[in-house]
């Protein structure tokens, strides 16, 4: 399992703290006992020099059991476990232990290597020297201090003296206490301490994981989420609460890190959503320019071949014609074979109409342009056709736009293009219906469009990709289908474009497109149908 990072900070806060605290508690408790153990010696040392100066009287008097009895009575008090006297060749004079009075102490012993640790004896010693600790026979720990009893003037000066002048060491007195009071207040401390210690442990460890939880934990535990949020996709994540630290910093650079991130995000995504309706709109464009390219060079191929046709054909329907007209007005005609002879001059006209519509179509006529207005063009088209009996049923809805200046453009060819699209419109609602015509400006005024709308019954898709090619009708053997052909190629002469779109059962509309300025001065159109 994961170790958080709440409960690493705290045992290693605790183990530093425990390790101090033990060791101030150790080297404290040490220092007290070492105090205690001072001020015992030295109230030892004290208490020997006391019974050697009260006794120094009696032993000028030779006063031995006085200064025996001054001794039982203070090894009687607490603590002093023994007392005892030895000369100087380290036998027991007396002791409050009585069995060991005249015995023999070694020298090598314990209580005697303070002085006699070299090769001669020390006349004088410190009181750390003439100290040791031990356990006695009875199993307790004492103090043992020996103090020497010198030979004073007036030891040797006295009428009963004892002791020659030149001797410097009379004996030695040897204090046992118990150390048990100080090993109890010794204790006593070290278990407060350790108590001390406990509680401070316990009142720091809480503090410090409250304050680890809330200043550390907590904001971290804030990262790490915002981060998996981030990494789940989420960037619309951001870090609440932000402290007023170094986290607080870091969490604010999270914060602007993942707003940069998610902006960077919607800009890839709107790129590339851009892109991929600039590449849908390029590859309409490429498809268009393929498909007009393709209309022209078929259009250029037919218009030589219909040329060469045209040209044969054109001489024979002439004499066909001339001598069909001829053999009509001779009075010699036998009248029953008049009707016959009328519908041979009909069909030639009709075949000679053909044949001038398909040199009119192989031939590329250079327009001659003047400034005109487009509303006075259209009017002079619907003048010539709305007389007529296929308009009859038919209302024509004028949309003009006003302001729209005038272009510059081959009236005559203008009004052809409009004579085609408009008779094919009333060929379209032979039950009646209504002809829109509307003209407005173009995207970025560019182009003047004009937009003819009928009621008609449509046309459909599959024919709808075919309306601009030469000999193509939906009008069976009424048509020749190179009207719209014609058309498109005087709009694109113009340097315009020429558009349809239709739905059956809803009608057409045809949208011409032409520049406003010179052709040369402008880029090929853009625009579609609006």
């Amino acid at each position: 399992m994961r170790l958080k990072l709440i409960n690493k900070y705290n045992f290693v806060a605790c183990t530093v703290l425990l390790v101090t605290m033990a060791t101030y508690a150790f080297l404290n408790v040490e220092t007290l006992t070492n105090l205690f153990l001072g001020e015992a010696l030295k109230d030892v040392d004290n208490l020997s020099e006391t019974i050697i100066r009260t006794t120094h009287y009696q032993m000028l008097e030779d006063d031995r059991e006085r200064v025996y009895q001054m001794i039982e009575e203070i090894s009687s008090q607490k603590g002093i476990e023994l007392i005892r006297l030895l000369d100087k060749e380290g036998i027991i004079a007396y002791s409050t232990h009585h069995e060991e009075i005249g015995s023999v102490v070694d020298r090598n012993s314990e209580g005697c290597s303070g002085c006699h640790s070299g090769a001669t004896p020390l006349a004088r010693a410190s009181s750390m020297d003439r100290s040791r600790t031990f356990i006695n026979r009875a199993g307790i720990e004492v103090l043992g201090v020996t103090k020497e009893i010198t030979n004073k003037p007036s030891c040797y000066t006295a009428d009963c003296h004892f002791h020659a002048p030149e001797a410097q060491l009379l004996g030695i007195l040897d204090v046992h206490v118990s150390l048990a009071g100080v090993k109890e207040t010794a204790g006593a401390y070290r278990n407060n301490i350790i108590v001390f210690t406990m509680v401070l442990l316990l009142i720091l460890t809480t503090v410090l994981s409250l304050l680890t939880q809330k200043l550390i934990n907590l904001p971290v535990n804030n990262l790490l989420e915002h981060t998996q949020r981030v990494t789940r996709g989420d960037l619309t994540t951001q870090i609440k609460d932000i402290p007023r630290d170094e986290l607080g910093e870091l969490a604010e650079a999270f914060n602007k890190m993942t707003l940069n991130l998610q902006q960077a995000q919607d800009e890839s995504r709107q790129w590339a959503d851009t892109l991929e309706a600039k590449v849908a709109e390029r590859t309409e464009k490429i498809q268009s320019m393929q498909s007009k390219l393709l209309r022209s060079e078929k259009l250029a191929s037919i218009g030589e071949l219909v040329a060469g046709i045209a040209h044969e054909i054109n001489n024979p329907l002439t004499g066909i014609l001339m001598f069909s007209s001829m053999i009509e007005s001779d009075p010699r005609l036998d009248p029953g074979i008049r009707q016959d002879l009328e519908t041979i001059l009909h069909e030639t006209q009709r075949c000679a109409r053909i044949v001038r519509e398909l040199l009119d179509f192989s031939r590329e006529n250079i327009p001659q342009k003047k400034w005109e207005s487009i509303h006075d063009i259209i009017d002079k088209t619907l003048a010539l056709v709305e007389h007529q009996a296929s308009f009859h049923n038919i209302a024509i809805i004028k949309d003009y736009t006003e302001t729209l200046p005038e272009v510059l453009v081959d009236p005559g060819q203008i009004e052809q293009v409009l004579i085609n699209i408009v008779i094919n419109a009333s060929q379209a609602m032979s039950d009646g219906g209504s002809l829109k015509i509307r003209t407005y400006p173009g995207r970025h005024n560019k182009f003047l469009h004009i937009e003819i709308s009928d009621t008609g019954g449509g046309i459909s898709e599959e024919n709808l990709q075919k309306i601009f090619d030469p000999f193509f009708s939906t009008k069976g053997a009424n048509g020749t289908g190179l009207g719209l052909s014609v058309s498109y190629g005087i709009i694109e002469n113009h340097g315009g474009h020429i558009e349809v779109s239709s739905r059956l059962g809803e009608g057409t509309t045809f949208l011409v497109k032409l520049p406003f300025g010179d052709p040369a001065e402008l880029n090929p159109p853009e625009e579609t149908i609006a």
